[in-house]
């Protein structure tokens, strides 16, 4: 098995991508025991190496140490969240203990630490550079943070639970999966369709004939989901839809997360007070800008305290305006995108409908690789020659402008069963120096778009826009990394910083010089009229008070889960609802309940980092001020960002990084004035 095995073998193929076309699932486990045991002999080298220990012989060695593990576990882990089935998650259950078990037998070896910390200790005489001391750095406190200090008991009851931790994570996500996937709402009645544009019956009648049903199927995949509660008048429909997506995992059977995330959140605990931290959340804010949970509270309280007063105006006024329509109840969370997508489009004249004509999703692509090209002087070349996982994914090589080659790009931009809901970015290999020289990145977007129907191609809302470009952003910070190690190249930044780049690049959606390059409608070819930009702009901040406190009451849920010992929660619904109270603008519904499917936090890696998204929209306000002077394709704001912030990575301390691009730290005023709170 292992000299047929494609996942250990040297890949022969365009730019050294993954051979998908030949890799089977019953390949993953031998790969991941096979690489396992290469990275140990690995290990055993950088140990018994006698040697006087220096930063090249211990950090960096061990910085280029386990590739092909990495190798394994980057193609097993991205398709279990693209393109799963039962046999992925069933070996998953597998594939994750082992990988833990490795990674904890290293950062606990004894003889490792100790070659580490020799190093460390003479760190002041070592005349190292800024990138090489930040990772010398982040492996001893990667080190000391994964359990290396720990003696006995303690040492054992640590890797017990960073074992039974990474099964959980997997479960809560199958959970998700499962629950999304097996919700179908048909409709059977064309006055079931009342309300609904001609692009959602479309794309409703596609996802029937798919499952082989007759009539329109609604699903909880967020282009048939958003489109249904924004436009639906079939009232007791919309309810039953968002019942069923804020319910999703919380229906006491097998899927059931509840006690899957009490567990998750309760040995997430007993772990940071085992390495001597009061909670989770002081371990894991430790290597966050954000340094500690009182600052990342009194953040969150000082949002709330700007914008909740804007956010209650806006409901109040939203359902003056519904009564006044004739609506003759309060409203609820199903109500709330209906009405305020009425009230939007009377008020700006502008919605979806108007919208969708000139966002085809090729003609969007088109326009983000030309921001690229504007900005950083990148091109996007269609590959057919590198295999995918799957028909929907596209792929590109990226070179710059005199040919050179920068990166291997995946597109993969439509729902499917297999699928995880949401968007993303991630690689498949990571920018790092080799020994043959500068090994480039192969890095993939992954969003859940309308599909193409017989009649249109797909076309996107404009909050869909927003989020191809905000993906697109991580892409960049991963495709133009310019760094020596592994552990420092690309996305591979404090979790509040890596949102910057994805962020900032959203305001590019909303420049008329920005939109002219693409925006072009699906059918005439025309270019989008400025008035309708114009609307766009003015728009922007319709209701972001609500928006706002809808952030961060998700955000003062996850530090309910993280800041404090959580084993004394027993209820999950009453604890959320609890929290919420103080973000609350609806009416609470019943048998809700976000965390039972918070993926972010509960299977992803943002616990006690939701915050971020808000943090880093203060970045990303300030950065784009910055452009907005000199002007947004402005090469010399350009390259600033591109070389202290793109390239580089987290080889510095990010706020180093921001000033030397921006000239002084990030002021809030800029997001306030942005959204209109000020």
């Amino acid at each position: 098995m292992t000299n047929q095995n494609p996942l250990l073998q040297k890949w022969n193929t365009p730019f050294e991508t993954v051979p998908f076309d030949k890799i089977k699932n019953e390949h993953y486990l031998p790969a991941l025991e096979e690489a396992i045991k290469v990275a140990r002999e690995e290990i055993v080298e950088i140990k018994t190496n006698t040697e006087k220990e220096t930063f090249n012989n211990v950090i960096a060695a061990l910085d280029s140490k386990g590739s092909l593990i990495e190798k394994v576990s980057s193609v097993f882990y991205n398709l279990h969240s693209a393109e799963t089935n039962d046999e992925m998650q069933s070996i998953a259950k597998e594939f994750s203990p082992m990988l833990t078990a490795y990674s904890n037998d290293v950062t606990m070896d004894p003889v490792l630490f100790e070659k580490i910390k020799v190093v460390y200790d003479q760190k002041g005489s070592l005349n190292l550079d800024p990138e090489e001391a930040t990772l010398l750095e982040n492996k001893y406190s990667g080190f000391v943070r994964n359990g290396a200090l720990l003696k006995g008991a303690d040492r054992d009851r640590f890797k017990e639970i960073e074992t039974e931790l990474s099964k959980l994570r997997l479960d809560f996500g199958d959970h998700v999966l499962k629950e999304t996937n097996a919700f179908e709402l048909l409709l059977e009645a064309e006055d079931d369709l009342i309300g609904l544009p001609e692009f959602a019956i479309e794309a409703a009648a596609a996802a029937a004939k798919e499952k082989g049903r007759e009539g329109w199927m609604i699903t909880l995949d967020f282009p048939s989901f958003g489109p249904f509660m924004k436009y639906s008048e079939r009232r007791e429909l919309r309810e039953e839809l968002i019942k069923a997506y804020a319910s999703r995992a919380n229906h006491n059977d097998s899927s059931d997360n509840k006690e899957t995330l009490k567990s998750i959140a309760v040995l997430r605990h007993e772990r940071a007070v085992l390495l001597g931290y009061s909670s989770h959340s002081a371990f894991v804010l430790e290597e966050r800008m954000a340094e500690k949970p009182e600052k990342v509270m009194a953040f969150l309280d000082d949002l709330l305290d700007r914008s909740f007063s804007i956010a209650k105006k806006e409901i109040d006024d939203l359902q003056t305006y519904a009564e006044a329509k004739g609506f003759k109840d309060t409203l609820q969370v199903w109500d709330y995108a209906f009405y305020a997508r009425l009230l939007k489009k009377e008020k700006f004249e502008i919605d979806d409908e108007i919208l969708k004509p000139y966002f085809k999703l090729e003609n969007v692509i088109d326009g983000v690789f030309t921001v690229a090209n504007k900005l950083y002087g990148l091109n996007f070349k269609p590959r057919t020659d590198i295999a995918v996982y799957h028909p929907d994914v596209k792929t590109y090589e990226v070179q710059d402008n005199e040919g050179r080659h920068v990166a291997i790009f995946y597109a993969d931009f439509f729902p499917r069963a297999g699928k995880r809901n949401g968007a993303w970015m991630t690689c498949f290999r990571e920018q790092h120096q080799g020994e043959n020289g500068d090994v480039r990145p192969h890095v993939m977007n992954v969003c859940n778009f309308s599909k193409p129907t017989e009649s249109k191609p797909s076309l996107l809302n404009f909050g869909e826009v927003q989020t191809l470009f905000h993906e697109f952003g991580h892409g960049l910070h991963g495709m133009l990394s310019k760094c020596k190690f592994h552990g420092t190249s690309g996305t591979n930044v404090y979790w509040d910083f890596v949102e910057l780049p994805s962020q900032i690049l959203e305001n590019w959606a909303y420049e008329k010089e920005c939109l002219d390059l693409f925006a072009k409608h699906f059918e005439s070819g025309e270019s989008i009229p400025a008035e309708l930009i114009e609307k766009i702009k003015s728009s922007a901040t319709f209701h972001e008070g609500r928006n706002t406190v809808r952030q961060l009451s998700l955000g003062f849920l996850d530090m309910s889960w993280h800041s404090a010992d959580p084993s004394s929660i027993t209820d999950v619904e009453k604890h959320e609802k609890e929290i919420m109270k103080k973000t609350e603008l609806h009416p609470a519904m019943e048998g809700d309940s976000i965390s039972c499917s918070f993926s972010h936090i509960f299977q992803g890696g943002y616990s006690s980092g939701y915050y971020s998204y808000k943090w880093a929209e203060v970045l990303d306000a300030d950065a784009f001020e910055f452009f907005k002077e000199k002007g947004i394709f402005n090469k010399e704001v350009a390259d600033k960002f591109r070389e202290n912030v793109l390239e580089r990575g987290g080889s510095e301390h990010p706020m180093i990084l921001y000033k030397r691009f921006r000239g002084k730290e990030p002021s809030p005023e800029a997001l306030l004035k942005r959204g209109g709170l000020i």
